[in-house]
């Protein structure tokens, strides 16, 4: 039988299929655990409050699984009814709720909390299952009074959205366990597990990857990325990512994890998060791969990976865009000026999650109208050409960027997918990711962005400010 709770509880929060949600999670009743946690610390750190939390909950009360700020491993002590939490506003509504008076907002005004736990201002986002429904929240909580900052909230949402592929890279693991072992019982069902194994595994591997490229003010973006054809049912850790920083810059980031399957999930999922938390703080790329590198060595697991990325800063300039590139062991970027001369930007810096003081740098310029960026990785520069399995190279990828005739950062990075294509016969040993810049030459600048299988949308130009 349902519990009795008050009626001030949302109907949401006793929704049958959210509940079933909340129960194949296994989160309740369980204890800490260092993929949340570290979640947790880095929101209280970089907000500066004395309580983090992420929350399951069920119709009777919200299960702190997570929670910085309070000391107690009794699992009875680490949750507190719906009636008390605030995760009842945010799941009744579906959205973040951000209250930097807890007794002056009228939503949470009565609630029993801010005598209970000195709760004074709140803010917080949905975790979500892979279905869509709320499980509980991401928050922070501060004793006293505050505005939440947009950094604060971009963090917050940023982290929520971690936690969430957390949850969801372990429903996917699970699942495709489950068909595995159903595979060992007839060759028709190895058949179907098969399958579903490969569909978990594209699915898992879009998670990691965002959604959609945002409009960059000023410039052009496009990207291709091909899963690798050997191995469909694994998941890479080859990822890349475009988001907003500091100060009008714009943070273009391409990296490649060490090996495949769930842990490689993971410490992609932990690159991407990190860098976007550590973004909103700083705009410089070196600063902000440290930070990734130094959350990989704190990464308490005995699979430790390693990873490269370079990462791209870009600013608007009075003559264009500048550029501030950083590779922690990766390729550097390829520079295309308009007059098709091709040089590479980014000094060589060492691998990350390798030594806790990587020695990184930063490499400026600014690109000009009619300049592109050319951001990769290597299962471009290695894919194979099927017979003598000769490499496509770095050398051969230059010369397709100088001859081809930019029109845009969608005419590039089609180019160069399609000469990678043609070379491998459409075999990739390894997933391959391309994202091209590009300034207009129009001097009224461009928003525009583009990814595989999507149209590219025009809007009127306007100038980077």
């Amino acid at each position: 039988m349902p519990s009795t709770v008050s009626t001030s509880v949302p109907a949401q929060v006793l929704d049958p299929a959210r509940l079933a949600s909340v129960r194949r999670t296994g989160l309740l009743d369980t204890g800490p655990e260092e993929a949340f946690d570290r979640l947790t610390r880095l929101a209280a750190t970089l907000l500066g409050t004395p309580f983090a939390f992420m929350t399951v909950v069920d119709d009777t009360r919200s299960f702190w699984k997570s929670c910085i700020g309070v000391d107690s491993a009794d699992l009875a002590e680490r949750q507190n009814t719906v009636e008390q939490s605030f995760c009842r506003y945010v799941i009744g509504s579906g959205a973040e709720l951000i209250v930097p008076d807890a007794r002056a907002d009228p939503r949470t005004a009565d609630n029993p909390s801010i005598e209970l736990m000195g709760v004074a201002a709140w803010a917080g986002f949905p975790v979500r299952s892979p279905e869509g429904h709320v499980l509980g929240t991401f928050c922070a909580v501060d004793t006293t009074t505050r505005q939440w900052t947009p950094h604060d909230i971009e963090i917050l949402a940023t982290l929520s959205e971690a936690a969430a592929g957390e949850i969801a890279l372990r429903e996917a693991v699970d699942d495709a366990r489950a068909a595995t072992t159903k595979a060992e019982v007839a060759t028709a069902a190895a058949e179907h597990a098969g399958a579903r194994a490969e569909q978990l595994a594209e699915t898992l591997q879009q998670s990691l990857l965002p959604p959609h490229l945002p409009e960059v003010p000023g410039v052009e973006v496009a990207v291709r990325y091909r899963r690798a054809t050997a191995g469909e049912a694994d998941v890479y850790g080859d990822f890349y990512d475009v988001f907003p920083s500091v100060r009008d810059t714009w943070a273009v980031v391409v990296g490649d994890v060490a090996g495949k399957g769930p842990q490689a999930a993971k410490v992609t999922a932990l690159a991407r998060y990190t860098l976007r938390a550590a973004a909103v703080r700083c705009a410089t790329p070196s600063a902000n791969l440290a930070t990734l590198n130094a959350a990989l060595l704190g990464w308490y697991t005995d699979d430790r990976r390693f990873l490269t990325a370079v990462y791209a800063a870009l600013r608007p300039h009075r003559d264009g865009v500048s550029a501030r590139v950083s590779c922690g062991g990766h390729d550097p970027a390829l520079i295309r000026r308009a007059d098709g001369r091709v040089r590479p930007l980014g000094r060589h810096g060492l691998v990350l999650g390798w030594r806790p003081e990587p020695r990184l740098l930063d490499q400026r310029t600014v690109l000009h109208p009619g300049d592109s960026l050319v951001l990769f990785t290597d299962g471009v520069t290695e894919g194979r050409r099927a017979g003598d399995r000769a490499l496509f190279g770095p050398e051969r990828l230059r010369q397709v960027v100088a001859d081809t005739p930019v029109t845009g950062a969608e005419h590039l990075a089609a180019a160069i997918d399609d000469a990678v294509t043609a070379f491998t016969g459409g075999r990739f040993d390894d997933d391959t990711a391309v994202l091209v810049i590009h300034i207009p030459a129009e001097p009224a600048g461009a928003l525009v962005t583009s990814m595989p299988g999507t149209s590219v949308r025009r809007r009127p130009r306007r100038r980077p400010s």
